[in-house]
């Protein structure tokens, strides 16, 4: 599949993620459990089947690591979409690319290029009138808001990892390994915190596997394959159109109305994220002969 194709499918898969956590209406650890879990379980035996186990120490250790870092993302950014709005969560927890482009540039000496800072920050304002910039004026740095932006780090932080690691793996064997650490840990925190993660309603239910499926097992496949040939500040730029294709499910499942600063914000962020994907011109002197 074109990676970029492969990346446009994934945004879209993970973007049902926040209508499933505000549908399922449960324990936020418990909703990030089984989006794990479940895909996990329908991955297990392809992977055994087709002989996808055997990697060595290093991308064992490597994949455990960013199934840990998963982990803690997507169960921090859940529990702040229950303490402020999905939107406002979903904006804040999208601010990765800022993360990527910092640590590109202090661990591996990479400039993101000039291309990638303006498309990023025609972006970020992109989503700051979708949101509403008197709302963003107007926010306090309560717990919910610290959160997400604590999502974001360990968002930018996985996509880091992945990038270093997808090169010399097999993307089903990745997801193997990082997915079985990240449900362990999960289970783990859900039983130290005494959630009830058994009983529960059909409705429930149904949100998990709709998570585990479509956003888990479909979406980070896909994601994890662009990663292999895409840079991974094009990459988490372009995740920030989860911010906007959230928002049209929810308007198209939830009945929610979209406004007018919504729609211009959404093509805002779109413009931002092609700016980072144009190439730059290679200036050449104009000689006389």
């Amino acid at each position: 599949m074109n990676p970029k194709l492969s990346l446009v499918i994934g945004i879209l898969c993970i973007s049902f993620s926040p209508i499933f956590v505000k549908l399922a209406g449960v324990s936020p650890i418990g909703s990030a459990f089984y989006r794990v879990f479940i895909a996990w379980i329908c991955l297990a035996p392809f992977c055994v089947f087709r002989q996808k186990l055997k990697i060595n120490k290093k991308q064992l250790l490597i994949s455990i690591a960013a199934g840990m870092v998963f982990a803690l993302d997507i169960a921090v950014w859940n529990i702040s979409l229950l303490k402020i709005s999905a939107t406002v969560s979903t904006l804040i927890a999208n601010l990765a690319p800022v993360w990527v482009g910092l640590m590109s540039f202090l661990f591996l000496r990479k400039g993101s290029g000039r291309l990638f800072w303006i498309g990023t920050l025609i972006a970020i304002a992109g989503m700051v009138v979708l949101v509403g910039y008197e709302h963003i004026l107007h926010m306090e740095l309560n717990a919910g808001i610290l959160l997400a932006i604590l999502a974001s780090f360990f968002y930018a932080t996985y996509i880091m990892i992945t990038k270093n690691i997808m090169a010399g793996i097999d993307v089903f064997s990745f997801m193997f390994y990082s997915m079985l650490s990240a449900s362990i840990f999960l289970l783990v925190v859900n039983g130290s915190m005494h959630n009830d993660i058994v009983h529960l309603s059909l409705k429930v239910w149904l949100c998990f596997i709709g998570m585990g499926l479509i956003c888990q097992l479909a979406g980070w496949l896909t994601i994890n394959y662009s990663l292999r040939y895409l840079e991974p500040t094009r990459v988490s730029i372009a995740l920030l159109s989860q911010t906007v294709f959230a928002g049209l499910l929810a308007a198209f499942l939830l009945h929610e109305r979209l406004g007018f600063n919504e729609i211009v914000g959404s093509i805002i962020v779109l413009a931002g994220i092609a700016v980072t994907f144009l190439k730059p011109r290679n200036r050449k002197a104009n000689t006389l002969v």
